[in-house]
């Protein structure tokens, strides 16, 4: 599985899909969020830190950023931003196995993308327990999922969603099995309310970062400064109502360990 996503990410344009003006509000907002609890001396770690659009971001700010990721073709993108007055280190190194880092380092921790590839229940609890493991006490992590239902109504807007059905890929409700070679995992809320029960965190949000912004896609490009900047308020007020975070196709869950 390790290398499907590796050779999934060797081909993806990772570093540009958060600059797209499309996806721009899923990192406005979660940058918001992020930046609510940032302290001027916060220890900072990005786990799938991917090209570093977020780390790379932070230690612009002059946080000191620890950055890891599992893509070396990433990696090498990543390295090539940094420069020589940032205080970031990079490692190659997967989510699920942070032995190389010490417990209660770290005031804030991301963990940003390795749950969309995680299939089993025990990759996915070992990856949250390490990201808990390395937070200090009282720290913010924030953990990112792909929605299962904005994804299904992808599937049907690109007429994939018969193929799904025929091969038994979702159950009765809809919900995506956990398939591996799709490279994506998708999540509801009460997925993720059910992982989480066990672990010693208070939440603190549950937000939609983009909400329905992947249906705009090129239309994105034509709205105007001002437009954008209406449309990006007007998420900041919704984007954590209970009635509307399920509309998004990215959530982002953010905990403060006790």
């Amino acid at each position: 599985m390790q290398n499907n996503i590796i050779e999934f990410y060797n081909k993806y344009d990772e570093d540009g899909r958060l600059q797209r003006k499309s996806r721009m509000p899923e990192f406005l907002i979660t940058m918001k969020y992020i930046q609510k609890y940032l302290k001027k001396d916060s220890k900072i770690i990005e786990i799938g830190a991917g090209t570093g659009r977020y780390s790379i971001a932070l230690a612009k700010d002059g946080y000191d950023v620890t950055a890891v990721e599992l893509v070396p073709h990433n990696i090498k993108i990543l390295k090539s931003k940094i420069k020589p007055d940032y205080k970031i280190k990079v490692y190659e190194g997967n989510a699920c196995d942070l032995s190389f880092l010490n417990s209660e380092t770290y005031d804030v921790v991301l963990l940003l993308g390795p749950m969309y590839h995680l299939f089993t229940d025990e990759d996915k609890h070992k990856a949250i327990s390490e990201a808990i493991r390395i937070a200090k006490h009282g720290a913010v992590i924030y953990a990112s999922y792909c929605n299962n239902d904005t994804c299904m109504y992808k599937m049907f807007s690109k007429h994939k969603m018969l193929n799904y059905i025929d091969n038994g890929y979702v159950d009765e409700t809809f919900h995506a099995k956990s398939i591996p070679d799709f490279i994506f995992e998708l999540y509801r809320k009460s997925d993720i309310d059910h992982l989480m029960k066990n672990y010693k965190v208070t939440r603190l949000h549950f937000v939609g970062v983009d909400m329905l912004s992947y249906i705009f896609n090129s239309k994105f490009d034509r709205l105007k400064k001002r437009e954008f900047e209406e449309y990006m308020k007007f998420l900041y007020t919704i984007c954590e109502r209970e009635d509307l975070v399920g509309f998004s196709i990215h959530m982002l869950d953010v905990f403060r360990k006790k």
